[in-house]
């Protein structure tokens, strides 16, 4: 198939979905090589973003998504009287920030960095589907652990956790933190997040 054959067909693919599609899922779909399909859709991206087209296809990771261009999102919202997401309160920002830098992760070893009860926002993070379960622990009591999700990185604007800011991490278990040294490392990592949050 043609390249330019197979950018019109990723293009349809995606705008039918309305969700992140898979590499290989449009390549098993089109009996083409994920390479081929690489190429394709980052011709695609460049040629809507050099166009300034109202459309956007964006990465996540090993997927693809077609969404609105940020140009148009105020027409958008006068037209469809759609609100903006609420914001993230403080507590489940710090939350999010631990989770996104640690995951997997369990409650308990959120609670262990931000030394308080983070049942809420955890929960609040939940129901926003900024993370997810995605199993648990094999200790006694089987504890969840939580990670990030695809709404996630659209959310925030990224392709993938690699474009995260660097941080330096707490390292439990090879020297005690003082209760400082811990206080300074998660508003550190807060602090990093929120940049990421106002690109």
């Amino acid at each position: 198939m043609e390249q330019t054959e197979l950018e019109r067909v990723i293009e349809a693919i995606l705008f039918a979905a309305g969700e992140p599609v898979e590499t290989e899922r449009i390549a098993l779909a089109t009996q083409t090589d994920p390479d081929e399909i690489e190429q394709a859709a980052k011709a695609l991206m460049d040629r809507l973003s050099f166009e300034r087209r109202g459309l956007r296809i964006i990465r996540l990771e090993n997927a693809y998504q077609m969404c609105s261009s940020s140009e148009m999102s105020a027409y958008i919202t006068k037209a469809l009287e759609t609100r903006k997401p609420p914001k993230l309160s403080a507590s489940q920002l710090e939350t999010l920030t631990i989770i996104a830098y640690y995951q997997p992760a369990t409650k308990a070893y959120v609670e262990q960095i931000r030394g308080v009860d983070s049942s809420y926002s955890v929960g609040a993070l939940l129901n926003k589907h900024l993370i997810e379960e995605c199993g648990r622990l094999n200790v006694p009591g089987r504890p969840i652990i939580y990670r990030t999700t695809p709404d996630f990185l659209r959310t925030f604007g990224l392709s993938s956790l690699d474009e995260l800011p660097e941080i330096e991490k707490m390292q439990f278990g090879k020297r005690e933190l003082s209760e400082e040294e811990a206080r300074q490392d998660s508003a550190q990592a807060v602090n990093t997040f929120e940049e990421v949050t106002e690109k």
